[in-house]
């Protein structure tokens, strides 16, 4: 993420879908590269930490699409950590997906898909020294009621349970929580993207959650 990488730096990787891949709701292009919010995330925390942005568009927990094949989060995490190995801390942002009406799922069966990918992180070797990566969960901003429709019919309701349900896992496996909707809101046009401001509002919180909670 950084021009020059201190051989010290602390390594993150940051798994997610589209909001973190930069998907752009104006134009259906990806936001600039210095305008995601891994990038400002990057430059927030400065020179001794790596970020290693890890986002695809539509990709879930655990769950696979009969629609857009590929998208299942955990057949691609374990790849994922041992390619970046060794990793000090993973921050996995996910959820939004799963809400889709075709799903069927409840926020706490999405939970449940959240507290896989959080245990086979926890049970890797790809932290330094063989030992397992910190692990920090952000429950997504929520599907906007007031605009979405079509495949995330029912979504709104579904993603607004999520935090509560994520902080539960959290507390459970003994690792990081922090609610993006706390800070940023999907707005227009399709109520489930980010825009510019919003990526630079969450780039700023999420170094801080790092800072203060991950980091501790």
């Amino acid at each position: 993420m950084n021009s020059t990488v201190p051989a010290d730096a602390f390594q993150i990787l940051c798994y997610g879908d589209s909001n973190t891949w930069g998907f752009n709701p104006a134009n259906g292009a990806r936001h600039p590269f210095a305008l995601r919010w891994t990038t400002v995330l990057a430059h927030t925390l400065g020179s001794g930490f790596h970020i290693i942005p890890e986002g695809m568009n539509g990709r879930t927990t655990v769950f696979e699409d009969p629609v857009e094949p590929g998208r299942n989060g955990l057949e691609y995490l374990l790849p994922c950590l041992v390619s970046h190995k060794p990793l000090d801390a993973v921050v996995i942002m996910l959820g939004t997906n799963d809400t889709k009406e075709r799903f069927g799922l409840l926020a706490v069966d999405i939970a449940l898909g959240m507290k896989r990918l959080v245990k086979l992180v926890q049970a890797s070797d790809c932290g330094p020294g063989g030992k397992a990566p910190r692990v920090g969960i952000i429950a997504p901003a929520h599907v906007n009621p007031a605009i979405v429709s079509g495949v995330f019919t029912g979504g709104p309701a579904r993603s607004a349970l999520l935090a509560q349900e994520y902080a539960n896992v959290a507390k459970e496996l003994g690792c990081v929580f922090l609610d993006a909707s706390r800070f940023v809101s999907c707005g227009m046009p399709d109520g489930i993207h980010l825009d510019a401001p919003g990526h630079r509002t969450l780039g700023t919180e999420v170094a801080r959650w790092i800072l203060s909670d991950l980091l501790v």
